[in-house]
């Protein structure tokens, strides 16, 4: 039997790639007065999946991100499965 199976991924570039919004916020931080170092920005996916258990589930998300979600040669991502 299937069960529903909520999958939160977090995708963010990798240390050393440009990360144009990440700086433009920094900036903006510091504008207004705030001290701040840097700024990374992050995307967070919410895949909500029918599989038969919790590490099909992960493997099927995993697959997600290599296959379309996440670019591996900028990218790092972690799934969690609930």
């Amino acid at each position: 039997m299937q069960m529903l199976y909520r999958a939160e991924i977090t995708i963010q570039l990798k240390d050393g790639m440009l990360d144009p919004e990440g700086d433009t916020i920094t900036r903006a931080l510091m504008h207004l007065g705030y001290t701040v170092t840097s700024v990374r920005t992050a995307k967070k996916l919410l895949i909500e999946l029918e599989a038969d258990c919790k590490e099909d589930a992960a493997e099927r998300v995993d697959e997600m991100c290599r296959r379309m979600l996440a670019n591996p040669v900028i990218h790092n991502y972690s799934i969690e499965i609930r």
